[in-house]
């Protein structure tokens, strides 16, 4: 699969009906200023699509895009609020709360999650709660280790080995990423080619 083109669709305080639902979804889940922006931009090779922001907690809505319109591989791609910001009020984060809990809770069309971790970092407990949420709901997921670039290739072991103990997943199952470099494009290509084309 090729990304040919990718818009914009819609952003959504709570989920609901847009123009075009019916493709499969895939969602991008993770804590502010992982990097989820940058991962949708470099995934589209489109620098202007998502918004990216040096000032955590800027996704507060549900982000709709739509990728490869108009053909066998079209999908929609969700960006999902980034948890986890400290500055937010508790009625900030009851409300992201329902409205993530409204999003897996409606939508019909979700194929993957891909759950983005900072690969120098090891996953916080909000991080942890997500993927025990998804694997407690049968969700399927797929942990994408952000900011690759930032270490050497030689180290990778080290950093990742706590990301795989705190989330439960093999070495093997975690897939490094850069949106600086394109290190994973192949295979995240391959895993969304995947999970759209076999659900």
């Amino acid at each position: 699969m090729e990304i040919k083109n990718a818009r914009f669709v819609t952003s959504m305080a709570q989920y609901g009906r847009f123009t075009g639902i019916g493709l499969p979804q895939i969602a991008v889940a993770g804590k502010s200023n992982v990097g989820k922006s940058s991962l949708i931009n470099a995934l589209c090779r489109n620098g202007k699509l998502a918004k990216t922001s040096g000032t955590p907690g800027k996704t507060r809505l549900l982000n709709v895009f739509e990728i490869n319109g108009g053909t066998g591989d079209a999908f929609h791609l969700v960006d999902l609020p980034g948890y986890g910001f400290a500055k937010v009020d508790k009625g900030e984060k009851l409300r992201w709360g329902e409205m993530m809990q409204g999003y897996f809770d409606q939508t019909r069309e979700l194929r993957v999650v891909l759950q983005l971790v900072d690969i120098r970092h090891d996953p916080t407990r909000d991080d942890i709660d997500m993927v025990e949420f998804l694997r407690a709901t049968g969700i399927p997921f797929q942990v994408v280790a952000t900011k690759s670039d930032k270490i050497s290739r030689g180290s990778r072991m080290k950093y990742t080995a706590p990301i795989c103990r705190a989330l439960q997943v093999q070495p093997w199952e975690l897939l490094p990423w850069s949106s600086e470099n394109g290190d994973g494009r192949d295979n995240l290509i391959a895993v969304i080619d995947k999970a759209i084309h076999n659900a």
